[in-house]
């Protein structure tokens, strides 16, 4: 089955201790979209200025991401973040932020969009998500991802679109602001109550923590051996684990959420490998398979 991705498309200039790249395609959507690519067809709703690089389109093409809901707005520009990273790669500071189009845009669904059964919310604002869920039609599943900036500034908008998903994704300590809750774990039955029916939380190179009804399920990152650059390694975290989930042809949802999400782990790991898209969009479906392979026997016991 198809997946639909909205969230942002953005131009990223990416600095880190040992390297610096300006205007790499970045954002969310751009991310999550690629890495949904390698297991299901998918759908692109998002918003560009006319800055946006042709190539940028054209590789969007290759991955077969349908971008007739790519909103082009001619003389505008495209969202743009400046960032840094330190030493560790662990800790980053934003340098600069231009919302550009994004300001202002109310997104319109394609006529075949709107019947989409696996719907990934990537990160963007709530008023956002919630549009987009207006204008579905009965999805099968439907994924949000958020972050702490929207508890800051949008939390009663994040807090209606809650109990309208199945699943919340968010790392550990902005599932601790949400509900107020120092502790990772008793967080969760907390998320559960003002809504969503599964939560995930990202733990970055320490994994993910599955919360649904059949209790917690713990699943380690792919270990690497050299971080090249992070950025949208949860997006494409969550856009893998979609994917995933919307080729399963059988078996229960929660039985294929744990096997997608070892998968959106693997399909992280190259995205941390790489500038932007850059190791991304060079890696293959057989690549991914023998990585999984190796993640399930790292795990077993």
């Amino acid at each position: 089955m198809s997946v639909l991705v909205v969230g942002t498309t953005a131009l990223d200039s990416i600095k880190t201790p040992k390297s610096e790249n300006p205007r790499l395609l970045g954002g969310s959507a751009s991310h999550a979209a690629v890495a949904a690519s390698f297991f299901a067809p998918t759908k692109l709703l998002g918003v560009v200025g006319g800055d946006f690089p042709k190539p940028y389109l054209r590789l969007y093409e290759r991955h077969g991401i349908c971008t007739r809901g790519l909103e082009r707005v001619k003389g505008g520009q495209t969202f743009h973040w400046h960032g840094e990273y330190e030493v560790n790669m662990n800790n980053r500071r934003t340098l600069n932020t231009v919302l550009g189009v994004i300001e202002n845009w109310s997104p319109k669904l394609p006529g075949d969009y709107e019947t989409t059964p696996f719907v990934l919310l990537a990160n963007i604002s709530p008023q956002i998500q919630n549009s987009v869920l207006d204008q579905l039609s009965k999805p099968k599943f439907v994924i949000a991802d958020t972050m702490d900036l929207w508890m800051n500034i949008a939390l009663p908008e994040l807090l209606r679109l809650l109990p309208r998903i199945d699943c919340l994704v968010l790392n550990d300590s902005e599932a601790r602001q949400l509900v107020e809750d120092d502790n990772s774990v008793t967080a969760l039955a907390k998320i559960h109550k003002l809504g969503p029916r599964y939560v995930i939380i990202k733990k970055g190179e320490h994994g993910s923590i599955l919360s649904g009804p059949k209790g917690l399920f713990v699943a380690p990152a792919f270990p690497l051996g050299k971080v090249v650059d992070p950025t949208g390694a949860g997006d494409s975290f969550v856009g893998g684990l979609l994917g995933f989930l919307a080729a399963q042809k059988t078996g229960s949802i929660e039985t294929n959420l744990r096997r997608a999400i070892v998968h959106g782990s693997v399909v992280a790991s190259f995205c941390c490998e790489g500038f932007g898209l850059n190791r991304t969009t060079k890696t293959t479906k057989a690549e991914i398979r023998f990585r999984v392979r190796e993640l399930e026997k790292a795990a077993r016991f």
